[in-house]
């Protein structure tokens, strides 16, 4: 019903007034680095959980 209207709701209509563009820059520099999970190491997997993979 939201997409049929052109809404989407994940997107915010306007910006706050009261952000702070400095602090948020700061934010995403220093803090988001470390609360962000690490990646993942790309190697050989497998599909199936239950199963190890054979060699």
């Amino acid at each position: 019903m939201l997409r049929r209207h052109g809404w989407s709701c994940q997107q915010p209509a306007r910006r706050a007034i009261e952000r702070d563009e400095a602090a948020v820059v700061g934010w995403v520099k220093e803090t988001w680095p470390r609360a962000r999970p690490p990646r993942r190491r790309s190697g050989h997997g497998w599909s199936s959980r239950t199963k190890p993979p054979s060699r």
